[in-house]
């Protein structure tokens, strides 16, 4: 059975999804990358949300309203720094994902855009960082095909990278 998951290259703002994910940082107050384009493309009243969150610490998720994005909900997932890959970067990138995915369930969304958390700014790998984002989410939408998972990818490389990682056994 194919799993509900697949790639694309856009912008993740403007995607027709349920929920997406933002690549945020810890204080959740907009950033740039994904983070500043989200929050751009949300508006005022995402910061404003979010400043009442009280932040969000490394590998977990903080959900607010999608405001003026098409997407119901944002998943504000907090990736790892890369350090090297001896600190847990992988085990907090992975719970990005898994606790974004559980968040998106529980609310009931239908469909999940995930950006390549952690590959900007915060210089995970981008190819370490696409296997463990699909094997998390794969190993998840095995046991429960829900929602729908998009990797929204900003270039081509990434997708393909995205890719690769779906093909391998």
């Amino acid at each position: 059975m194919a799993l509900p998951m697949r790639v694309t290259v856009g912008d993740i703002t403007r995607l027709e999804v349920d929920a997406v994910v933002n690549a945020a940082n810890e204080t959740l107050l907009g950033g740039g990358g994904v983070d500043g384009a989200i929050h751009r493309a949300a508006g005022p009243g995402l910061r404003a949300e979010c400043a009442g969150l009280g932040g969000c610490p490394t590998g977990q998720v903080r959900v607010t309203g999608g405001r003026g994005l098409s997407a119901r909900w944002v998943i504000h997932a907090v990736g790892p720094v890369w350090r090297g890959g001896a600190e847990g970067e992988a085990k907090l990138l992975a719970a990005c994902y898994r606790e974004s995915l559980k968040a998106a369930r529980e609310r009931g969304a239908a469909s999940l855009a995930f950006p390549a958390v952690s590959t900007g700014a915060y210089g995970y790998p981008p190819d370490a960082a696409a296997e463990v984002a699909v094997q998390t989410v794969a190993g998840m939408l095995a046991e429960d095909a829900r929602p729908e998972v998009i990797f929204c990818c900003f270039s081509e490389d990434s997708a393909a990278l995205h890719r690769a990682a779906m093909a391998a056994p």
